[in-house]
Formats: C-alpha cells, sequence, structure tokens
C-alpha cells in the first residue's frame, strides 16, 4: 500500500476528503445548520431593512445612500467571523479566559461614565473610540451567561453534587448583580434584558425553585423602589406613561409608539414592498433603523413578511432550546439557556414596543436592528451555542 493512501494516524487507508468531510464526527456533521442558516437569513433581512430605513436619510448617511449597507454588511461578516472563532476555540477553551473576560466587559461599561461615554437619546450607554460607537452592554450579556455558567456548573460537571450549591447560586448572583448595578443608573432595557438572562439561568441550571421565586421578588421590589425614590429619568417616566396610555401627547412621548402602529398596520397582508414605505420614506417613525426596525417589515413586508421573520425567530429559539436539552454536561446547557432567555425576551420587548403591547425600553431586535456591538454580540452568541452542540455525544 502506497504510503500517501494512508491515514495520517497510520491506522489504515485515507477515506479522502469528502468522507472526512461528511464522517459523523465531522464539524460539517456536527454544525446546526439550520439554526446557523436561520440566524443568516434574519441578518441578510435585516440589512435590506436597514437599507430601506436609511437610504433617503441624508441626514445620517453622509449623503451615501449605501452608507449604511455597506456598514451593516461588515458588522455581519465580522460576527460572522466572531462565530468562527468562538467555534473553533469552543466553549470549554473559552471556559479559563471567562475571568478576564468578564473583567474587560465591566471596565467598558464603565468606561460610559468618562468622557469616552457617548449618550444618545437620553441615555449614556454608548462609547466613541476612534469614530465608531460601541454599546458595552451587548457583551455584558455575554459575560454573564459564561459567568454564571462557570460557576453554577462547577461542581454538578465534576460529579460532586447534582445541582448547585447554596454558596455557588450566592457567587453566581454577585457576580451578576455587579454589570446590573452599573446600567440600571441609565439603560432600564439593558438592566431588563440582563435580570431575564439572569432568572433563565437560574431555572436551568436546577438550582432549587427557592432562587428564581426569590429573585422574582427582589425584582419587583427593586422596580417599586426604583419608581418612589425617583431614580429614573424624565423621558423614562414618560415611556412607561405613554405605554399605559397610548392616546397620551400624540405629539409628543406618544410620538414614537403611535407612527410605528400606523406603519405596521399600513402594510396590510403583504406589505407595499420592500423600498415602498411611504412611512419609511417619509421618515415618520424615529430610530426606525435600529429599534424601531420591525416597523420597516411590517409596512413593505406586510403580515406575511413581519410573520416569517417571527417564524424565523422562533426557528432560532427551538434550536438553542434543543441544544440546551441535548448538551451533556450542565455547563454547556446554561450557556445555551442563557442564549435562549437572552434571545426570546429581548425579541419579544422589542417587537412588542412596536405593536403598542410593551413599554419603549430602547433593546434592539437581534440580527436586524442595525449596530456593530449588537451584531457582534448575536453571533458569539450562535457561535457558543454551536460550540456546545459540537461537544454534545454522539448517538447510534
Amino acid at each position: 500500500m502506497n504510503n500517501h493512501h494512508l491515514r495520517v494516524d497510520g491506522l489504515g487507508p485515507d477515506p479522502g476528503p469528502w468522507r472526512r468531510l461528511t464522517a459523523r464526527d465531522s464539524v460539517l456533521r456536527r454544525v446546526d445548520w439550520v439554526l446557523l442558516l436561520a440566524a443568516l437569513a434574519l441578518s441578510v433581512i435585516g440589512i435590506l431593512l436597514v437599507w430601506s430605513a436609511t437610504r433617503n436619510r441624508t441626514e445620517i448617511n453622509s449623503g451615501d445612500p449605501h452608507y449604511f449597507l455597506v456598514r451593516q454588511g461588515i458588522n455581519l461578516a465580522l460576527g460572522l467571523a466572531l462565530a468562527v472563532g468562538v467555534m473553533w476555540l469552543g466553549h470549554h477553551r473559552l471556559r479559563s479566559a471567562v475571568p478576564l473576560f468578564f473583567a474587560f466587559s465591566m471596565l467598558f461599561m464603565l468606561l460610559v461614565f468618562t468622557p469616552l461615554g457617548t449618550e444618545i437619546n437620553g441615555q449614556r450607554a454608548w462609547l466613541s473610540i476612534g469614530g465608531y460607537t460601541l454599546q458595552p452592554g451587548e457583551f455584558a450579556k455575554v459575560a454573564i451567561i459564561l459567568g454564571m455558567a462557570v460557576i453554577l456548573a462547577d461542581q454538578v460537571d465534576a460529579g460532586d453534587r447534582d445541582y448547585p450549591s447554596r454558596r455557588a447560586v450566592l457567587q453566581a448572583l454577585a457576580l451578576a448583580t455587579a454589570p446590573l448595578c452599573v446600567v440600571v443608573i441609565d439603560d432600564m432595557g439593558m438592566a431588563m434584558v440582563l435580570s431575564v438572562i439572569v432568572l433563565g439561568i437560574l431555572l436551568a441550571s436546577g438550582a432549587p425553585l427557592k432562587w428564581s421565586i426569590g429573585l422574582m421578588l427582589a425584582g419587583v421590589v427593586g422596580a417599586a423602589l426604583v419608581w418612589a425614590l425617583g431614580v429614573l429619568d424624565d423621558y423614562q417616566l414618560d415611556r412607561f406613561a405613554a405605554f399605559a396610555d397610548p392616546s397620551r401627547d400624540p405629539a409628543g412621548v406618544g410620538y414614537n409608539t403611535n407612527q410605528a402602529r400606523i406603519a405596521i398596520g399600513s402594510g396590510q397582508l403583504d406589505g407595499k414592498g420592500l423600498f415602498q414605505g411611504t412611512q419609511t420614506t417619509g421618515q415618520f417613525v424615529p430610530e426606525q433603523h435600529t429599534d424601531f426596525i420591525f416597523t420597516v417589515a411590517g409596512e413593505e413586508l406586510g403580515f406575511l413578511g413581519a410573520g416569517g421573520i417571527i417564524v424565523l425567530i422562533g426557528v432560532v429559539l427551538w434550536r438553542a432550546l434543543r441544544i440546551a436539552r441535548d448538551s451533556s454536561e450542565l455547563y454547556g446547557t446554561i450557556i445555551a439557556a442563557g442564549i435562549v432567555a437572552w434571545f426570546a425576551f429581548q425579541c419579544f420587548e422589542n417587537i412588542g414596543m412596536a405593536l403598542g403591547i410593551m413599554p419603549v425600553a430602547g433593546v434592539p431586535l437581534p440580527f436586524l436592528s442595525y449596530g456593530g456591538t449588537a451584531m457582534f454580540a448575536v453571533w458569539i452568541a450562535i457561535g457558543l451555542l454551536q460550540s456546545v452542540r459540537m461537544k454534545r455525544p454522539l448517538t447510534a
């Protein structure tokens, strides 16, 4: 037998490149292609919707109708590269780097209170570095998921316990409290998302239910205290007032939600056609390429197109839940469950505020809203999900 036909390990004939790629334990067979393609489809649709919402807005596109199309395309390309990098490294190899990643996330979050911080729409939650705007809170989502997963799964995956100890739960909650205390000062939307992530992780970890119930009660008490002590800014109070009474000040605090419902309703069943939305072209909906991107889908793609987007989001959540269920270790289960809680709540809140069934909280729609940091974070999450799936045991 010729040597060039031997396998690298010398244990038999080389099966050839195609057989290696399609073997049961190959990367191609282990990747969740349904999840990947659904997330990619959402991102591509988002690029088109962002382009439609910004091509006529000369005040923000520097006179270039393709400005946001190109930038969001670059954001997606970088996001895909990050996902591949996370898949290549694997969530196990990243485990040792979690403390460092968490520390850097906290540092970036605190920098928003320095001269590097930038205020947008009343929220000081962004950093302006070298002409680029970053939102550190997006990376905090990933940091909390990984950090809590490491703490809660340590003894369980080692076989020492069947569920996390009280000490582990307290340590995990203490870790999550740090970024929550930072964002609750000026970004209630981010605080809501992080809180739901923490709750989802606790439920998935197998910790006694009393911890989850206690966390929910603490959240209610905390929200009541924030309201009673007047911590919320006027613009945040106005948003809740507009949610409670949509007819209140339709030209002021209720303008966004009223215009959003008009845009979505005008699309009817099959929409006006991509780039043909009169509400979108007329720029009636503020922040339409970011927080209110769903209104572009509702107007231009109609009920069918907007419904299709929701179906794709459902596919992403379904595959992520399967990954959480099939993981052979608690560490992987918690990572996947935390991502499910993140995506599910943020999608519900964003679409809900566009429809008027949730208060305006200033959170982007995953995969679709314009923004580099948000795009990077969700694709890092997809990379983590794929890594967890690839580590699952092979079935017969």
